[in-house]
This record gives structure tokens, sequence and C-alpha cells, in this order.
């Protein structure tokens, strides 16, 4: 039998929403020319390879066009992988050893709860490129590991703006959270979207990492430490975040599988 690889909709409860993963739980050690080549092959935003060692797993996450120190959905698509196809009991916590630190994913009723490092951001004076790159007025503009924070008005402003990703991709940044404050109407308290065509992506459907700082961001503004949170892709995804002010995040989310495929190797 060849490799066996599972692609997961995660953050999300239903099939073709939320943020697509693919997860291979491998047989034996690859190394990273294969592993980037398999992530190219499927073409998600993120591809994730877990290798077991004692009672952790090593985990990697791929883009088509390179390796990322951190991705929530990826993650969060691995633990669902490990408690749905019997690699974890459902009572048994997922540890992750990473390029991020030892992360930890807890099996909650359908729920997966994420532990992250949090991810301040300070403020940054931005090139005139990004607004005329993005379409819309900022209210603030933050900077942070994965790139700009862009504080707009309005949920409507994040939800209708269509960026150009050409000028983007020559800014000298990973990539761009857009965010406001939710509609008062909505159950959820903040809304975002997250570019990111230098990394390939041109837009992430959903991505925990941008809420280890959207965590900070809003606690500091909203005064609460729990949030519902929507990611407003045209796929959509909620993420529940958790967090107190210390130096990790809580991110919980759902996750479906779609399909698994047995991947051919010589």
């Amino acid at each position: 039998m060849g490799q066996i690889i599972t692609q997961v909709d995660a953050f999300t409860s239903t099939i073709f929403a939320g943020n697509p993963a693919a997860v291979c739980v491998l047989l034996t050690n690859q190394d990273d020319a294969w592993m980037q080549n398999v992530a190219q092959e499927m073409n998600l935003s993120e591809t994730a390879f877990l290798v077991k060692q004692n009672d952790r797993f090593n985990l990697r996450w791929f883009t088509p066009t390179v390796e990322v120190p951190l991705c929530g959905h990826a993650t969060l698509a691995s633990a669902h992988v490990l408690w749905s196809e019997g690699h974890l009991s459902p009572d048994e916590v997922a540890r992750f050893d990473t390029k991020s630190g030892v992360l930890n994913a807890k099996l909650q009723n359908e729920w997966i709860e994420l532990d992250f490092p949090v991810n301040h951001s300070q403020a940054a004076i931005a090139p005139p490129e990004l607004g005329e790159a993005l379409g819309v007025p900022s209210k603030s503009v933050l900077q942070n590991s994965l790139g700009y924070l862009v504080e707009v008005e309005s949920e409507e402003l994040v939800r209708q703006m269509q960026p150009n990703f050409q000028l983007l991709k020559t800014l000298p940044i990973a990539g761009v959270i857009v965010t406001s404050t939710a509609h008062p109407d909505s159950e959820y308290d903040f809304v975002s979207r997250f570019f990111a065509p230098g990394l390939g992506i041109n837009e992430d459907p959903v991505t925990g990492a941008t809420h280890c700082c959207l965590a900070s961001f809003w606690r500091d503004r909203l005064h609460k430490d729990e949030f519902l949170a929507y990611q407003a892709s045209s796929r959509g995804g909620v993420v529940k975040v958790y967090y107190d002010g210390g130096d990790r995040v809580f991110l919980s989310g759902q996750a479906v599988t779609v399909f698994r495929g047995e991947l051919i190797t010589a």
C-alpha cells in the first residue's frame, strides 16, 4: 500500500467550506524536496506531514511553494485525522513538535481546541502601495511576523474588497490581514480576511495563525477575552478565540474529512 493522504476541510462542520488541507501521516521519513513536491501536487494552501516520535508527532507545513513555521488550519486538520483514523483515541491530547514549538490539540465535543503562541502586532507606517493594493481606506495599520494587520471601518469593506494581488506581491511582507468589528446585528465579534500572494496564496480561506494576531488586537479594543470570529473568504469559516493576555492563544474549530487517497510512491 502506498502513502495515504487525507483531505480535510478545517474550521467548518460541512464539506466544501472552511479551509482545505491535505494531511500525510508518513509511513517513513521523507526529505524536504519530496514533501514540497507533494504540496505542489496537492495545490492547496497547506499540506501537513506528520511523523510519530514517541508520544508526539513531528509536524511540518508546506504551501505549494514554501515551508511555513506555523499553520492553524492544517494543525486542526492533522489533529482531526489522528483521531478519526485511529492514530489517537478521542481522549488523548494530540501533541506536535513544530518549528513554532510544542503545540497541543484537544477534542472537546465536536470542536478541536488548539493551544498556540500569541503573535503581537506593533504600530507601523505602511507604504503607500499597501492602500493602493487593498483598494480600501485603513483605520489603523500594524505589523507582525505574518506581515501587516490592517483595520478598516466596517464588515462591509472587509467582505467587498477586491485587492490587487500583483501589487500586493511586490510588497516586502509575507501577507496582509484585514479586519473590522462585525456588524452590530451579527453573532460574531469581528471578521477578517488574509491575503498572502508572497506565499503563493492569493487569499487563504480560514487562517488559524492570523487569529493568533487578531486575539491580542481585539482584546485591547473590545476589552474581553472570548470571541467568536468569522473569516469572510468565499468559503468562510468560524473560529472560537480565547485569549486572557498571556503568551498563549486558544483557538477552536471544527473539521470534516472530504476524501482519502493513496499516494503512489517510488
